[in-house]
């Protein structure tokens, strides 16, 4: 592991617990299949949009 990576991941999880970081990680898991459910839902309605105005 490079000192770069070693001191990034000790500032971001330095003070955590297992548990905690655990957290973090499901948490960070969640919010990105969230960013892609509403990347699919905003292209969807796009269109949707362009299909209804006429515009395919």
């Amino acid at each position: 592991m490079t000192q770069p990576t070693y001191h990034r991941w000790r500032q971001q999880y330095g003070g955590m617990q297992a548990d905690e970081a655990r957290r973090l990680t499901q948490l960070e898991k969640e919010n990105a299949r969230l960013k892609k459910l509403l990347a699919e839902a905003e292209l969807e309605k796009a269109m949707l949009k362009d299909l209804a105005e006429g515009n395919f």
